[in-house]
């Protein structure tokens, strides 16, 4: 176990404000996880790459870094045990290079395994829970590890029981996986459907890496935690609506009958593509990414989303919520 004092917040998150951590424990084991003293639960850290700090953080912070993975066979399914420390896309490249079906949709993914489950990741018509088994996590209260069933997570649309009743009680450790050694490509999302109906699981993997890579700047390159605001989700009487007024306005019927609407679009129609606030602001190809130019603060970053979110609003009648974790004290 390492335990770190006054430690530079911008090697921790992949937006890089300034700020400083007053104590980080990194541990690689279930055993130092219960041995940790403290008076306020610590905030789990994973890879930093939807994790923002807006100030100075008096509260500990834990990185929890073991990444091992098990595999278990059973006829024509593949079962992944992987610890919380293991990096997203490497499990992704790693499946699909052994031509495991489940997770290809899923890459170029920022963080790590553990982080993925607390709001469901998702992205090109798949999410994390059409995979996930289980997720195993440590109880700060108990000091013990529990497993939840996929069911028990209460996985939603970029949710889950971690960002509700169990946020900030504990410490994701490792997620079970059921994977299929023969798939079926899921296709129908903008970027796939020039893809065979046959297409192989590595033709899957190259388009998701070459649509990503296209739209979104690489977080060496440009500070950035991704996709910064979640798609809302309205009543269809509420999306036909807003389609009377905005006849162009894509929308996504979801299986309870809503209608999931594209944040991107939203803000594209307000004119925030490569707009700034100082150094914070909207990349230029892709106004859902919120970018730190080089020496963006917290407070301007705050301001930004507030206009971002007012003036959507103000169009739309339709309230954006961050997808990113903010963290102010």
């Amino acid at each position: 176990m390492r335990d770190l004092h006054d430690v530079d917040a911008r090697h921790y998150s992949t937006f890089r404000l300034a700020a400083k951590f007053s104590t980080l424990w990194e541990v690689s084991q279930v055993e130092e996880l219960a041995s940790l003293e403290f008076t306020e639960n610590p905030i789990v850290l994973g890879e930093g790459s939807n994790s923002i700090f807006l100030k100075d953080i008096s509260r500990p912070l834990v990185r929890y870094l073991a990444n091992d993975c098990q595999i278990n066979f059973a006829e024509d399914e593949v079962f992944l045990h992987v610890e919380a420390g293991h990096n997203w896309h490497q499990l992704v490249s790693a499946t699909v290079a052994n031509g495991w079906w489940g997770l290809e949709n899923l890459a170029l993914i920022p963080g790590s395994v553990g982080a993925a489950p607390v709001q469901n990741i998702g992205a090109y018509g798949v999410e994390l829970a059409d995979t996930c088994l289980y997720v195993d996590f440590f109880e700060w209260e108990s000091r013990q590890v529990r497993r939840l069933t996929k069911t028990e997570c209460l996985f939603a649309y970029r949710d889950s029981i971690f960002k509700q009743t169990l946020a900030g009680k504990g410490v994701i450790v490792a997620v079970g996986f059921r994977l299929k050694r023969a798939g079926q490509p899921k296709l129908s999302y903008q970027g796939l459907d020039h893809l065979p109906t046959d297409a192989s699981i590595d033709a899957v993997f190259q388009a998701v890496i070459a649509v990503r890579q296209s739209k979104l700047p690489d977080p060496q390159q440009l500070a950035n935690c991704g996709s910064f605001f979640k798609n809302p989700v309205v009543s269809a009487s509420r999306y036909f609506a807003l389609q009377s007024q905005f006849p162009n306005i894509p929308g996504y019927k979801q299986s309870d009958g809503q209608v999931k609407l594209a944040a991107a679009w939203l803000l594209d129609q307000c004119g925030f593509k490569g707009a700034r606030h100082g150094d914070i602001g909207c990349y230029e190809k892709q106004p859902l990414v919120l970018v730190n130019h080089a020496a963006g603060t917290g407070e301007q970053l705050s301001e930004f989303v507030g206009h971002l979110q007012a003036t959507v609003l103000a169009k739309f009648e339709v309230m954006l919520e961050p997808e990113v974790r903010m963290y102010r004290e």
